[in-house]
């Protein structure tokens, strides 16, 4: 397995791997079908991503397969540049083999070298196997939303958690 930036050429790919995790888990953000992004349009985004100092996209790699990613975009202003939202799927029957953790190490080192001090990511309350990934890798509750989300027709509560990088 290879943890590695994303590149132009993983385009296809990549958005396979958002498709297909929208369809196998309900704790992504699209619902199936919902995702409406070309391949020029998902080019256009990572090449975007690519080109920002504070965005990337970090995937996992297996037997020349992408099976997960991490993604972390920085703030745009200089107030909050230095803050970088995270969103993480791995398909599921990659799931349980520390892929997540391996994305999380990955991301932190990049983070240090790119000016990244605070992670921030929300969870549903109910997505007891993430928020267990995500304590472990040092990310703390902050707060609290009520039905933040509206799942298969339940409202759902999310946390937000957050991780203050140490500073090099």
């Amino acid at each position: 397995m290879e943890i590695r930036e994303i590149r132009t050429s993983d385009t296809q790919a990549f958005l396979n791997l958002r498709q297909l995790l929208d369809r196998e888990t309900h704790f992504m953000m699209l619902e199936p079908g919902e995702r409406k992004t070309n391949l020029a349009e998902q080019q256009q985004e990572i090449e975007q991503i690519l080109a920002t100092p504070n965005q990337t996209i970090l995937v996992a790699e297996v037997e020349g397969g992408v099976v997960g990613y991490i993604r972390a975009m920085g703030g745009a202003y200089n107030r909050n540049r230095h803050c970088a939202s995270v969103v993480v799927g791995v398909l599921q029957v990659f799931t349980g083999l520390g892929l997540g953790k391996r994305l999380f190490i990955h991301l932190d080192e990049w983070a240090q070298t790119h000016g990244i001090q605070r992670l921030e990511l929300t969870v549903m309350v109910d997505n007891h196997a993430a928020s267990a990934v995500y304590h472990r890798m040092g990310f703390e509750i902050e707060g609290f939303r009520r039905q933040a989300l509206l799942v298969d027709g339940r409202y759902v509560d999310e946390y937000y958690m957050a991780k203050i990088l140490d500073s090099k």
